[in-house]
């Protein structure tokens, strides 16, 4: 038996980061798309592998299967969330462009299936036959599912990219001018129509709405430069968090914050910022 555990971990660990992927891009968190990655190696132990010809197109169906089940009970959970939810961030030397933190957003507005159909096939590359395997559902309507999530993700695709140094440089400079309450230097990077999202999930304070439009988005900055002047807030890094240019800092309190900037057109589009300490504890 232990000859066994140790041929089937030897055939799992090398597919282990590809499913991880799969599973927090269709789960949005980085906790969960462990626990589902880990039954789907339980169950590869358990399973005949002698008569699985290919390993990876059978892992990458029971964790998707794995993670079909759990967004029905996380569907009800979202509902009861409390203030904005994002995904967990993940933070990154390099941009990431498959799956950005916008259009992670617009896949939370998708059924299940919708957006098993369109990672599987669109992110990942998988033909219409493995989708269908995949979800168990026929050819023609997993192009339909793919094709209705694309309508409804098309305007969270970047519209004009971001060149890397920019970005990061973008970011930087709105650490430098949120902190010390410069809001000339914060007001020249905004877009007029620029937005923020507080993830707090109610254990750390954050705006329980999003905010929307220039004038509000400033006062809630000058506001929070006070706070940080006051009692302190440290950078960590700059970098990619979900594709897009922020920062990691750690706050008074102790806890890690991240904070990622859409940009479009030069000026920052959209703010979003993670409080929630149990979307963080990765980052550790």
């Amino acid at each position: 038996m232990p000859g066994a555990a140790a041929d089937a971990a030897a055939s799992f660990s090398p597919l282990r980061p590809t499913l991880v992927r799969v599973a927090y891009r269709m789960l949005g968190s980085v906790a969960d798309a462990e626990d589902v990655v880990q039954e789907a190696f339980i169950r590869w132990m358990g399973a005949d592998r002698a008569r699985v010809h290919e390993p990876e197109a059978f892992l990458r169906r029971t964790v998707t299967r794995l993670c079909l089940d759990h967004l029905k009970s996380a569907r009800h959970q979202r509902e009861i969330y409390v203030g904005p939810w994002l995904p967990d961030p993940i933070v990154e030397e390099e941009v990431e462009e498959d799956v950005t933190l916008p259009l992670m957003l617009a896949l939370e507005r998708l059924s299940p299936l919708e957006r098993a159909a369109f990672l599987l096939h669109d992110v990942f590359g998988l033909s219409f036959e493995e989708v269908a395997a995949t979800v168990q559902r026929d050819q023609a309507a997993c192009r339909q599912l793919a094709s209705r999530a694309r309508i409804h993700v098309r305007e969270a695709r970047p519209r004009f990219q971001v060149e890397k140094q920019r970005g990061l440089e973008l970011a930087e400079a709105f650490f430098a001018a949120s902190r010390s309450g410069d809001m000339t230097a914060l007001g020249a990077m905004l877009a007029t129509d620029v937005s923020f999202h507080a993830d707090g999930g109610g254990k750390r304070p954050a705006a329980r709405r999003p905010i929307f439009g220039f004038d509000r988005v400033i006062k809630v900055h000058e506001a929070l430069s006070a706070l940080f002047k006051k009692l302190g807030s440290q950078l960590v890094r700059i970098g990619f968090i979900n594709g897009l240019p922020g920062f990691v800092t750690r706050e008074a309190d102790g806890e890690l914050q991240t904070t990622a900037l859409q940009i479009e057109g030069g000026k920052i589009a959209a703010i979003y910022v993670v409080r929630n300490p149990d979307k963080l504890r990765h980052l550790h």
